[in-house]
């Protein structure tokens, strides 16, 4: 009887596990942690879960809370659930890594650099053509918004690496706001909390804070006088540059994945 008043207790305490925001805040962390289980290969590709009661005691939350975390990570593509199969960890192909918590925790967990480099990739692609409709196609706000950030790059002046890397993300995102594409436009808010990570990364390996402040002037400046070529050059330049600071961010943390093992 004890026993079974304890877990009642326990089940009781848990009922307000749906109600305002400690509902929300116990339903987050459960996520929050579940996810990072998975990204991090703790829970790996290919493994079968622990059954529910596994879980539940693990975590720390109701059955309810449990299976709506779970039928969540499965419409992200992170784990599959079949009758008598079980629950199993899908290929990271699968995952939705734009969802705004499996970023967090890839960003969190990625020591390999394969998420930057397919970011990169993905800028590469993105950004020239957005600057090159910028210049085509900007508005006033438009461009009010591109100088306002990269005024805020001049003030920060690579003396405070965070202030110039809020100051640059606004900058790339107001140039893919200005190009007037509503996909080019939702892909940027997408990645946004990605491209804000690869900044830092990037912003405190580079030296060269006036020459990158000088690429992003020349961007700013064809795109107020209207000429794509030299912006979407200009662009690719700097994308080059993001590059290049980044081969020196990777061996360092070659040696200190190494060094960790």
């Amino acid at each position: 009887m004890a026993a079974r008043s304890g877990r009642e207790t326990s089940a009781g305490a848990r009922l307000s596990e749906k109600s305002g925001s400690a509902g929300r805040k116990v339903m987050a962390g459960c996520l929050s942690e579940f996810i990072n289980a998975i990204v991090s290969g703790e829970m790996p590709e290919g493994a079968l879960l622990p059954s529910e009661a596994e879980l539940m005691e693990r975590f720390g939350v109701s059955r309810t809370t449990l299976r709506e975390t779970m039928q969540y990570m499965v419409a992200q593509g992170l784990i599959r659930s079949r009758p008598r199969a079980g629950t199993v960890v899908l290929p990271r192909a699968a995952w939705n890594m734009l969802d705004p918590l499996l970023l967090d925790a890839a960003l969190d967990h990625e020591q390999d650099f394969a998420f930057y480099e397919a970011l990169l990739e993905a800028r590469e692609v993105l950004e020239p053509v957005s600057a090159r409709r910028a210049a085509m196609n900007a508005d006033n706000a438009a461009l009010i918004a591109v100088t306002e950030a990269f005024e805020a790059m001049v003030e920060a002046s690579g003396r405070d690496t965070e202030s110039w890397s809020q100051a640059d993300l606004d900058f790339h995102t107001a140039i893919i706001a200005a190009s007037g594409n509503w996909v080019f436009m939702q892909f940027g808010v997408a990645i946004r909390g990605a491209l804000l990570a690869s900044f830092r990364m990037t912003n405190r390996a580079s030296h060269a804070f006036d020459d990158a402040l000088e690429l992003h002037r020349r961007i700013l400046e064809a795109i107020r006088l209207r000429q794509p070529d030299v912006a979407e050059s200009a662009m690719r330049e700097l994308i080059a540059r993001a590059r290049e600071d980044m081969e020196h961010v990777r061996p360092a943390a070659a040696r200190k994945e190494s060094r960790d093992r």
